[in-house]
């Protein structure tokens, strides 16, 4: 029983013992801690008569359990002597089926039941297996039922007394018989040879006698056990007695029984729910409270926790056995607010006090803020999801996949073609044609159209009045609602269908622009949208209007600018024959840059290969890459090495970076880098120089990739030292690969992890330009590139040797009529008999020219490519002017002559000396 605080008030009992030792005693705890003090001299006439009840409870209580004692002694023998004799019988039947299989499965019984004379193999072994066995008798039978074994070997041969039919059936009979020595229990079972053959049977028999002494031999001991404890009842009453009057203090019944209600009325009247649990898990008591907070079943008190069909939450914390202090858990649809308090503290006994509060108006106001947390939430992450890109597709896809599962099931967004291509719709006019930009769902078959469908718009639906009235609009109860089938009647079928029963539609308003539509579905929930859902859904779509906005105007502007870029680069390469060449440009998703490529013919069958890179994106930057490629043009005319064209291009940079500072400009140019490089197909020789560019990769016909060691100067507009040539000599049909550093680097990928990506798609057996340029942006091109790409392939050929003539010339006037003879003889072989006359005159104006004004050696080259070029070199660097000579003037015609037969003309200069070259179109 438990204690409780307020029973101190109770009256004292001295005389309860009837003696002076007891008043004594009682005296002595009257002074101790929560005892009373005077209370036993106030109340020691009324205390008499309370003892004399409790003594009187403790001999009935006594008398009781004496007679409970008797009864139990009783039933038990009885139980005891039938119980012995079923188990005599049981016992015998278990044993006597256990000896006659262990006997039919011993190994060679088999071979004995077929051996000439069973009962002289058998009857030794039979008679030691019953002694060991402790059975009265083994009997090995034939299936005819004729004994081979018997204890008493007179019988052997006789016919088998009992039922061994079902025997030889192969099941195991038992029965009881009245034998010659007594009743006794036997079982026969069958002999089964290894296949399955029943050759034979075993019964084994125990009279009951036997087994039932051992239990017969119990009752004494019961008898003894029965006495011992009436003994220990009668000193356990006592014990008890005394023990009451200690817990009690020396409570009556009365007193008790007040209390009792006391308590009972304290317990079920307070609106907090009480429940008192046992160490085991049990509920020992619970009041009325608990019963409804917890839902508990009448039968609820006496069994375990787990069996009261508790809630989860409610269930972890009562039973957790510790204390637990105002823990706010769900139970149904109630919030509880949970105290316990173990009881074994201070030596009590082992359980625990719980007590619950209903705090369900406090669950309505948590629940409330939770929602406007979630609606927080989703607003937040809607503001830094929504918008990361500059991208209207993008954006469509970021304000559908942040509310699907948190706001709506599915989401579909809708925008009008002129979004999707960087236009402005028309202002004021509903968009009546639309075009799927986003769909999200929370399932992997939504019953919608796909992105990219054209939606229509019916002008008599609701879609259609969101549309022209730009107001939101809500359908709570699809099912019931009839308008909105009429957009897509077959279609509003698989909807509903799929389970869809709510709809919110927004348009997408940004600056007074109307720019399409977002509709949220709800198929999963159960809850319907509300009108209050409007608001949330409306500053969803506009936070998404303004940035699918800023995204339709940047891409306007950026293909603007990827217009202006693509005017500025060569919209086809130049006929030439010393390289079979492709290219690819890729601009970046962030803007326009400043790469730039280009393809140059030069004199002499030669070709210039450029690529180059302006730091920056944005129109300065596509700007600024026209100037630098304009420039490459204008210098390539003067046939200028690679290293000095570099250096004029510099100047140009620097000159253009002093005028945007003079003029106050802030769109200076803060870097290029560039790579020039020439192939003459002649001497198979590449001269080329870089400023700041990545080395180009030459892929030899064998297949083995290499990056020539270049000298790689500074960038243009930063050079402070003169930029350096290299010329190496490339093998017909080798690959020259030049590219800008948005191909081999990025955020992701330092430059040197890409170089050697850029080996590994290279290496491998020959292929095409056009091929190299897939395999490699195929192998290198990241998904989302932040820079421009260039990319130029080009493999190399050579002039054959038949299509070039060579002779050296002596500085003497009289051998220029054995160069006309050779140049006329040479256009003979190659079928230009009409060019021969053009061609002498020309020759013998520029070799007369070197011989009176140059230096040796003199070489005339004749190259027959896509036109008839000729060249005549010496050894001096004075270069001819043309001019117009008066009628008396007698010299001054010749460069003019030259200029008027030939297509074109030119002087480059050599490490040696000059080159004045004429091209003449082999029409």
């Amino acid at each position: 029983m438990a204690r409780f605080s307020g029973r101190s008030w109770a009256p004292s009992d001295p005389g309860a013992t009837g003696s002076a030792s007891g008043s004594r005693s009682t005296g002595t705890a009257a002074g101790s801690p929560g005892g009373r003090p005077h209370g036993r001299h106030q109340h020691a006439h009324a205390a008499r008569p309370k003892s004399g009840r409790v003594r009187s409870v403790a001999g009935q209580v006594f008398a009781l359990q004496v007679v409970v004692v008797l009864l139990l002694v009783v039933a038990a023998v009885v139980a005891l002597v039938v119980q012995s004799r079923n188990d005599a019988r049981q016992e015998a039947t278990t044993r006597s089926v256990a000896v006659a299989q262990t006997y039919a499965n011993s190994p060679g019984i088999v071979a004995a039941l077929r051996s000439p004379d069973p009962s002289a193999v058998l009857q030794p072994s039979a008679q030691a297996a019953r002694i060991n066995a402790g059975v009265d008798f083994i009997v090995v039978l034939s299936t005819d039922g004729i004994r081979y074994t018997h204890p008493n070997p007179d019988r052997i041969g006789h016919k088998f007394v009992g039922n061994y039919q079902p025997a030889l059936s192969g099941q195991v009979v038992t029965e009881e018989v009245n034998g010659t020595i007594g009743p006794l229990v036997q079982a026969i079972v069958p002999v089964r040879a290894p296949d399955g053959q029943i050759v034979g049977m075993v019964s084994a028999g125990i009279t009951i006698a036997n087994v039932s002494s051992a239990s017969e031999r119990q009752l004494p001991v019961v008898l003894g056990a029965a006495a011992a404890a009436l003994g220990l009842a009668t000193g356990g009453a006592a014990l008890i007695s005394r023990r009451l009057k200690r817990q009690t203090h020396g409570l009556g019944p009365t007193e008790m029984t007040r209390m009792y209600e006391h308590h009972a009325a304290v317990l079920h009247a307070v609106r907090e729910g009480v429940l008192i649990l046992g160490g085991d898990g049990r509920l020992l008591l619970c009041n009325d409270e608990a019963r409804r907070l917890l839902d508990l079943p009448p039968d609820a008190e006496g069994r375990p926790l787990t069996e009261l069909g508790l809630e989860p939450a409610p269930l972890e914390l009562l039973a957790a056995g510790r204390a637990v202090t105002d823990e706010v858990v769900m139970a149904g649809e109630r919030l509880l607010a949970v105290n316990v308090r173990p009881t074994d503290r201070n030596g009590g006994p082992p359980g625990s006090v719980a007590t619950l509060r209903d705090s369900t108006e406090l669950l309505a106001l948590t629940g409330r803020a939770e929602v406007a947390q979630r609606r927080l939430r989703l607003l937040y992450d809607a503001g830094v999801t929504v918008g990361s890109t500059l991208d209207v597709t993008r954006t469509a896809e970021e304000l559908a996949q942040v509310t699907v599962g948190r706001f709506a099931d599915i989401v579909t967004v809708d925008l009008a073609e002129q979004v999707l291509e960087g236009e402005e719709p028309p202002v004021g006019v509903a968009p009546l044609r639309m075009r799927r930009a986003a769909l999200s769902a929370a399932r992997d078959d939504p019953p919608f159209y796909p992105v990219g469908t054209v939606v229509e718009v019916v002008p008599s639906t609701p879609l259609a009045g969101t549309l022209s009235s730009g107001l939101p609009g809500v359908e709570p109860r699809l099912a019931e609602a009839r308008a909105w089938r009429e957009q897509d009647p077959e279609g509003a079928e698989r909807v509903l269908a799929h389970g869809v029963h709510s709809l919110v539609r927004v348009p997408l308003k940004a600056r007074g622009v109307l720019l399409g539509v977002a509709r949220f579905w709800r198929s999963e929930r159960e809850e319907p949208f509300e009108e209050e859902d409007l608001a949330l859904a409306e500053e969803l779509v506009s936070h998404a209007a303004v940035c699918i906005d800023n995204a339709r105007r940047y891409t306007r502007e950026h293909a603007m600018a990827v217009t202006l870029q693509h005017s500025l680069l060569p919209r086809s390469l130049p006929a030439q024959n010393a390289l079979e060449v492709a290219h690819r440009y890729l601009p970046a998703q962030a803007g326009v840059g400043g790469d730039w490529f280009d393809v140059i013919p030069l004199p002499g069958a030669r070709v210039a290969m450029v690529v180059g890179d302006v730091v920056g994106h944005g129109l300065h930057a596509a700007a600024t890459m026209g100037r630098l490629r304009t420039a490459i043009h204008n210098f390539s005319t003067l046939d200028l090495p690679p290293d000095e064209l570099l250096g004029h291009l510099d100047e140009l940079v620097n000159r253009i970076d002093q005028e945007e500072s003079a003029t106050g400009g802030a769109a200076a140019v803060t870097g290029a880098t560039c790579l020039y490089l020439i192939y003459d197909p002649v001497s198979r020789r590449c001269t080329l120089a870089s400023a700041g560019h990545p080395p180009p990769a030459l892929v030899r016909p064998d297949g083995t990739v290499v990056f020539p060691e270049l000298p790689t100067g500074p960038p243009l507009g930063l050079a402070v030292l003169p930029f350096e040539t290299v010329e190496l000599e490339v093998e017909e049909g080798s690959r020259l690969v030049l590219y800008t550093d948005g191909l081999v680097e990025d955020r992701q990928r330092d430059i040197d992890v890409g170089l050697e990506l850029l080996r590994a798609a290279l290496t491998g057996p020959p292929r095409t330009p056009e091929q190299t340029c897939a395999d490699v942006l195929g192998a290198l091109l990241p998904v989302r590139p932040q820079d421009d790409i260039a990319l130029l392939v080009a493999r190399t050929r050579v002039l054959p040797a038949d299509r070039v003539a060579q002779w050296e010339v002596p500085a003497d006037p009289a051998a220029v009529s054995g160069v006309r003879a050779a140049v006329a003889e040479r256009l003979e072989q190659w079928g230009l008999d009409e060019a021969a006359f053009v061609t002498e005159l020309i020759l013998s104006e520029l070799v007369t020219n070197a011989i009176r004004y140059g230096t040796g050696p003199i070489r005339v080259r004749l190259l027959l490519d896509r036109s008839l070029i000729c060249e005549v070199s010496d050894g001096s660097s004075t270069s001819p002017h043309l001019r117009y000579a008066a009628t008396t003037d007698e010299g001054g015609r010749g460069l003019f002559l030259v200029a008027q037969f030939a297509d074109r003309w030119g002087t480059r200069y050599t490490a040696t000396g000059k080159v004045i070259w004429t091209e003449q179109p082999l029409e």
